[in-house]
């Protein structure tokens, strides 16, 4: 399994036909909704994970190593040191 936001999103997508298979009994679209919930939810951690980061890279875009005490896992928590 790789592991970019690209992949999530292919996944999340074959996930989606998987539950379209016109071809599923009854409890294969149960067993198919139960993971997709937890395929969601996963989903949702990952993007709220990617979200934070990229938070923090527009605050060290915009205000520099000033920030970098309050965002250890940009630099290495010391402002002014690589």
């Amino acid at each position: 399994m790789a592991n970019s936001l690209t992949d999530l999103n292919n996944h999340l997508f074959a996930q989606l036909e998987r539950m379209s298979d016109p071809n599923l009994s009854a409890e294969q679209i149960e067993q198919e909704v139960k993971r997709a919930g937890a395929i969601v939810s996963v989903s949702d951690q990952i993007t709220g994970a990617a979200d934070l980061q990229l938070k923090a890279a527009k605050l060290f875009a915009e205000h520099g190593q000033g920030v970098l005490p309050m965002l250890p896992q940009i630099g290495n928590g010391k402002a002014g040191q690589e």
